[in-house]
């Protein structure tokens, strides 16, 4: 069995890479985190002209009409530029979610507009600092309205349309549905949040009386977000992936290049040992994410699974790299002229997209503890 990408999906990697290296190099994040800009907008529009929005998306619908193995290869590129673009949560999240739970009316609305990059999508999940679940989902849609707040939502400051997780009556997840919204629209107020990565906008939307349309019949909300979180898992682990490689990379040059007591730091054991275990997690959380996509294209029974295993190793390994390339750097790596700092926000950042790693160890007990019980 081979685990590997084809030489297409070689070359789409390549291609993905060479564009970033040349268009979104750590000094354009610098410009974003340092300016007033909500994300690098040539580099966003760069990826709208590589028709890369469209990847997933059904030829039908404008898309390019591939899979999910596309997705997994730019979404490791996207991970080691630590690029400042919504592509995941436009992409992975609101086109993926439309795409597999939307009515036909609702796909032939969004899909085309979200393939050509023409309109911004995200997912609103959260209420709160607390783990969302079916007991506390409080943003109510009824007589096609919906009033509540959603915070944070991903790049929700500079989105065209939302899927919001929604309370449409009833008890325990039966409750819960999804509902699809122009955040332009009427009753739709938006406040900026600020987070530990700035490269990456969050905010906190109010909906008053906002128009929605449920996806789909009502009461099947839960189990739809569990699939859409479990394929954005998958994708994110690649983007955790391309970010800790990217990180080791920082690591090694600069022990190779910085000499203390006459010597490089990298001769050092202390230095080597951190390289080596950097190297060690990175190597399992890239094991996890293929095994996830394998199971994300083929819409494996292995899914749930492989997502909370490719987001747990993937969060471990990417936070673990950017702490020890920090370390590696020594004091300069403290400073803000620094680029270790651009790792180190999004490794944190990432850790918490899509739920805590706490909450997926959780979810991968409780799905493996439901499986052998079967």
């Amino acid at each position: 069995m081979n685990f590997d990408f084809s030489d297409d999906q070689k070359m789409l990697k390549e291609q993905v890479r060479k564009f970033l290296g040349d268009k979104s190099p750590l000094s354009v994040t610098r410009r974003i985190l340092e300016g007033n800009e909500s994300h690098a907008k040539e580099v966003w529009k760069g990826l709208v002209d590589m028709g890369l929005t469209g990847t997933a998306i059904p030829e039908a619908y404008g898309g390019l009409g591939l899979g999910a193995l596309e997705l997994c290869v730019i979404a490791e590129e996207l991970g080691r530029a630590v690029a400042a673009t919504p592509f995941s949560s436009s992409v992975y999240l609101a086109s993926e979610a439309i795409k597999l739970y939307g009515t036909e009316k609702q796909k032939q609305t969004w899909l085309p507009k979200l393939a050509a990059g023409e309109i911004i999508g995200t997912l609103a999940i959260s209420e709160g600092t607390h783990a969302a679940s079916p007991r506390n989902i409080e943003t109510a849609f009824a007589g096609g309205k919906l009033n509540g707040t959603k915070m944070p939502v991903p790049d929700g400051d500079i989105a065209d349309v939302a899927v919001v997780v929604v309370n449409s009556g009833g008890t325990g997840e039966q409750a819960i549905s999804l509902a699809i919204v122009d955040l332009k629209g009427a009753g739709v107020t938006c406040e900026v949040l600020r987070t530990i990565d700035p490269t990456r906008g969050h905010a906190s939307i109010t909906f008053k009386d906002a128009p929605a349309e449920l996806m789909g019949p009502a009461g099947k909300g839960w189990s739809q977000l569990s699939r859409v979180l479990d394929g954005a898992a998958v994708l994110f682990a690649f983007e955790q992936v391309g970010g800790s490689e990217a990180a080791i990379e920082m690591a090694r040059d600069y022990s190779l290049e910085r000499y203390a007591f006459g010597r490089q730091i990298g001769s050092y054991q202390a230095i080597k040992h951190k390289l080596a275990d950097m190297y060690v997690k990175k190597e399992l959380a890239k094991s996890n994410a293929y095994f996830g996509a394998m199971m994300l294209n083929d819409e494996g029974a292995e899914l749930p699974e492989a997502a909370a295993a490719s987001r747990i190793a993937g969060s471990d390994a990417y936070v673990f790299a950017a702490q020890e390339s920090l370390q590696t750097h020594g004091g300069i790596g403290y400073t803000w002229e620094a680029d270790t700092q651009f790792h180190y926000r999004r490794a944190k950042l990432l850790a918490l997209t899509l739920g805590s790693s706490a909450q997926w160890k959780e979810k991968l007990a409780t799905r493996l503890e439901a499986k052998n019980a079967a």
